[in-house]
C-alpha cells in the first residue's frame, strides 16, 4: 500500500540504532546521519512545497520492549501522520552476543501492542520496514534461525495493521548479489553510506514518492 504524505505532515522515524544514525537529542532538525535524513532531505528537495516534519525518535540498542516502554513520549504524543518503524534486530542480536533471546511470540505481541496503541490514538498510515541481516561476518548467517520468524512476524502485523511493508531482508540480498555483504554493512546489521541509501529509495518507493 503506497501513500502520498499530506501537505504539512509529521512523519516520524522510530527503531534501534539503524534509525538512530546519530542523531541530536536537542535539535529535531538533526536526523543523523542514516536513512531517516536521507529519506527527509530527498523528500524535502523533491516537495518543498508541502512543508512535511521530519521526526526521529530511534535509540541505539533498542528491542520491541524499549519501544513499548516510551510509546507514549516518544509517539503518542508527537502525533505523527506517517508513521515508520524499524524494530527487531537487537531481538535477534542479544540471543547470540548477551544469552538473553527474545522469543518470537513476544516480539510480535509486543509489536502488536505499539500498533493497537497507534490505531486507537492516532490516525497515521504505517510504514513497517523489515529487520535484516547480511552475511558478514560469516556467523550472521545462524542468525537467519531467530530473524526468520521475525521477518514473517512484521510482515503478518503490515497485513493485520494495513500498513506499507518495505521488505529490506530481500532487497539487501539482492544488493550483495551485485557488491560484496560488508559493501552495504559491515558488520551485516548497519548499513553504510550506500546501505543507508539503499533503505531510502526503497522507503520512498514504498510510499510511493
Amino acid at each position: 500500500m503506497s501513500i502520498r504524505i499530506a501537505d504539512g505532515a509529521t512523519v516520524l522515524f522510530q527503531g534501534d540504532s539503524i534509525t538512530d544514525g546519530g542523531r541530536s537529542r536537542e535539535d529535531d532538525g538533526q536526523l543523523g546521519g542514516g536513512y531517516a535524513n536521507m529519506v527527509a532531505a530527498w523528500y524535502s528537495a523533491a516537495h518543498p512545497e508541502r512543508q512535511v516534519r521530519f521526526l526521529n525518535r530511534g535509540i541505539g540498542g533498542n528491542r520491541v520492549k524499549d519501544l513499548q516502554s516510551r510509546w507514549q513520549a516518544d509517539c503518542l504524543d508527537l502525533k505523527p501522520d506517517v508513521l515508520s518503524i524499524l524494530i527487531g534486530i537487537n531481538d535477534v542480536w542479544r540471543r547470540y552476543d548477551s544469552n538473553a533471546p527474545t522469543r518470537c511470540e513476544v516480539y510480535e505481541t509486543g509489536y502488536r501492542d505499539i500498533l493497537a496503541q497507534v490505531r486507537e490514538n492516532l490516525d497515521a498510515h504505517l510504514i513497517l520496514l523489515e529487520p535484516f541481516v547480511l552475511p558478514t561476518p560469516p556467523d550472521r548467517e545462524t542468525w537467519a534461525e531467530d530473524l526468520g520468524p521475525k521477518r514473517q512476524a512484521a510482515a503478518r502485523l503490515a497485513d493485520e495493521f494495513d500498513a506499507t511493508f518495505v521488505p529490506l531482508h530481500s532487497i539487501f540480498q539482492d544488493a550483495a548479489q551485485h557488491r560484496e555483504p560488508a559493501f552495504w554493512a559491515s558488520d551485516g546489521v548497519h548499513p553504510s553510506q550506500a546501505g543507508h541509501a539503499l533503505i531510502a529509495q526503497a522507503w520512498l518507493s514504498a510510499a510511493g514518492t
